[in-house]
């Protein structure tokens, strides 16, 4: 064909890219609560799982 393997194709990319930030976003949206709850503070989870204090934030509200 055009000398290509699928895993090469940018459809294939982008939709490896899309499976991991949402596989990223589950485990957010697991582990923060469970963070929250052994008293660690935002900032103490944002450094622990190099993440921004934003994205922390975000995945707290969205388990209120």
């Amino acid at each position: 064909m055009l000398g290509l393997t699928l895993q090469q194709t940018r459809v294939y990319q982008e939709a490896k890219a899309e499976g991991r930030e949402e596989q990223k976003a589950k485990m957010l949206k697991l582990t923060v609560p469970l963070l929250l709850k052994t008293g660690m503070s935002m900032e103490q989870i944002a450094q622990y799982l190099n993440l921004d204090i934003e994205a922390v934030q975000i995945a707290a509200q969205q388990n209120t």
